[in-house]
């Protein structure tokens, strides 16, 4: 079928993956359709692959430069005929790319959103032949979505504009069942076909920890992986620079990224980390949406983000090419302050009228009272992302740091007793805080202000260490025997619940470490890699010493084209031939990610290496 043949003449790919040939099969039958897919999963397959075979012209609408960018350099890579529009181009550059679209020679065309109502564009968009919307980064649309932006908006009145309605596909890798309505609402998708392939990413092993010394935990994970291509995310700007200047100073390649650097800066730094100049990107979350890097090995969050939306989006950054990654959360409960703060002063949503603007706030404490329950559960952490997505496993998944960790059912009913008796005494006036600092008897301004000290309850949990009363409390919060206020103020409130663990009716038990290590001093991640996993095994010995020759071929060849490495082969891809060791074309063309465009143009200089390896 043609379809199979452009799939491994462009992409080197021998099937389809999951949800892609039914993706692909709907848009050719002309019917709109919305794809939630996880980062990696091959999206942009199901929109080039009926570009590519649709006669006329098909529009991406992508919210980022840098997206589009990327997307184009892998199309011309991989022998298709691409181009961009949006501020990056000079007027010059912008009307020869305009003057070669409307004669026909781009398939396909990324567009800004912002660029879709420019008079220049409309005039092109009336007179040109267009057969496709696809609409990338969709949650976007959303006021509901974590990345809402209000150009997207406009979308369906542009469509509305063309002569002859196109097929209309939109993509996401995020998305609840609020976003997902709204995508098919505001970008007035007519009867889609809709698949959702599931979120979970088995190749990502994800980890909690709450170390005294943040900074240790990196320098050590670091040590145990050089060289390895990863991304620290921070919250603020003077902690992306402090974390950045320890890196440098300890003679790690890395580089940095925030919105306080000039355009000029960022767009080094992120074309240093995207071309392996430098292996570490430390970063605000204004860093990465739309980067295709495939070879991050790893995704550090040097604090927590305000929501799960967010964090799932930029830790699956990680791992794109299929292969291990790893994605530890380094945890604070100043975090949460911080978080609160900026869900304070919001200014994205200036726009919203006071009652909007307000129900956007809620949400937001919300998802960020989600987020701190990630962060102290001591369930199974990829079944708590897949469960908020809608999705149900097993609780436990064997590659994250809960479901490796020893753990024992402990029943902590007195100590819930103590905590819900002590809201129910002070009439349910006080935050997390004072509860816990007044049983375990506090002697502060603050308790004996409050006259907290006179509670009955004071000092009654005493001989309970801090952080284990907090994760009761965090249990008693999942569990619904106790509430938080969704205010600026969050207060505790007793539950229908609350009086049964008053009265002794039901026994609280919840999972606690049985023994706590030092998190500076353990090397993140559960299973370690000894070299790239592919066909279902490790690499090591000789294979592992053919990737490192095949990585130095592709990075002199990156350096010749200036591309980025994995434009020319995908880590995966190499991975694949150290284990197939091709010796012969037909062999090469084996090889996962290896097609016959991209074997007349790189594949000869790899096989004269496989070939004769020994």
């Amino acid at each position: 079928m043609v379809k199979n043949k452009l799939l491994k003449q462009h992409f080197g790919y021998d099937s389809f993956r999951e949800g892609q040939e039914f993706l692909i099969d709907s848009i050719l039958d002309g019917k709109d359709v919305l794809g939630i897919m996880p980062t990696g999963a091959g999206k942009s397959i199901c929109y080039q692959i009926p570009a590519l075979m649709m006669k006329g012209i098909t529009l991406v609408i992508s919210p980022l430069i840098s997206l589009m960018k990327d997307q184009v350099e892998g199309l011309n890579q991989a022998g298709i005929h691409a181009a961009y529009l949006n501020s990056s181009l000079t007027p010059g550059q912008y009307r020869k790319a305009l003057h070669y679209a409307k004669e026909g020679r781009y398939p396909i065309i990324y567009v800004a959103p912002e660029r879709l109502f420019t008079e220049e564009f409309l005039d092109f968009a009336l007179a040109s032949s267009i057969v496709m919307i696809a609409v990338d980064e969709a949650h976007c649309v959303s006021q509901w979505g974590q990345d809402f932006r209000p150009s997207y908006l406009k979308i369906a009145e542009f469509i509305n504009k063309l002569p002859v309605r196109p097929v209309v596909a939109a993509f996401t890798a995020t998305a609840t069942r609020e976003v997902k309505e709204d995508i098919i609402d505001l970008l007035m998708l007519q009867s889609p076909a809709l698949i959702t392939t599931g979120f979970d990413r088995k190749n990502l092993y994800f980890g909690v920890m709450s170390p005294k010394d943040r900074y240790g935990v990196i320098k050590n994970y670091l040590e145990c992986h050089p060289g390895d291509s990863g991304i620290i995310y921070c919250l603020t700007r003077k902690v992306v620079e402090e974390v950045c200047e320890k890196l440098l100073k300890e003679g790690v390649a890395a580089t940095r990224y925030h919105a306080g650097l000039t355009d000029e800066e960022r767009k080094k730094n992120q074309e240093d980390f995207i071309y392996d100049k430098s292996s570490v990107m430390v970063a605000t979350n204004a860093f990465g949406m739309g980067i295709d890097k495939s070879n991050v090995r790893f995704v550090f969050h040097y604090g927590m983000p305000k929501n799960l939306e967010s964090y799932y989006q930029e830790a699956g950054r990680g791992g794109r090419d299929g292969q291990p990654a790893e994605c530890i959360l380094l945890y604070n409960g100043q975090d949460v302050i911080t978080n609160q703060f900026f869900i304070e002063n919001n200014q994205d949503n200036k726009e919203l009228d006071p009652l909007t603007r307000e129900m956007v706030m809620e949400r937001d404490r919300e998802r960020l009272r989600r987020m701190t329950f990630y962060c102290s559960t001591n369930e199974c952490l990829r079944d708590y992302i897949l469960r908020y997505f809608g999705e149900f496993g097993g609780n436990y998944c064997g590659n994250c740091s809960n479901c490796l960790s020893r753990f024992e059912i402990v029943d902590v009913t007195e100590a819930a007793k103590a905590l819900t008796g002590c809201v129910r005494e002070c009439r349910q006036r006080y935050g997390v805080n004072v509860i816990i600092e007044t049983v375990h008897g506090a002697d502060t301004a603050k308790i004996r202000g409050y006259r907290m000290n006179q509670n009955s309850f004071y000092g009654s949990l005493k001989a309970v260490p801090v952080y284990k009363l907090r994760q009761i409390m965090n249990e008693l919060l999942m569990k619904s025997y106790l509430d938080l206020t969704k205010d600026e103020y969050a207060v505790l409130r007793l539950t229908e619940q609350s009086e049964s663990v008053l009265n002794g009716e039901i026994k609280v038990t919840m999972k606690m470490a049985r023994e706590q290590e030092n998190p500076a001093k353990v090397k993140a991640g559960g299973k370690g890699r000894k070299g790239q996993i592919s066909a279902g095994r490790e690499i090591a010995g000789s294979e592992a010493n053919l990737f490192e020759r095949l990585r130095s071929l592709r990075m002199e060849i990156a350096k010749k084209e200036k591309v980025p490495p994995y434009l020319v082969f995908s880590d995966k891809t190499l991975t694949h031939m150290c284990i197939l060791q091709p010796k012969t074309r037909e062999e090469m063309l084996q090889v996962s990610g290896v097609g016959e465009y991209k074997f007349e143009k790189y594949g000869k200089q790899f096989l004269e290496v496989t070939s004769s390896w020994r």
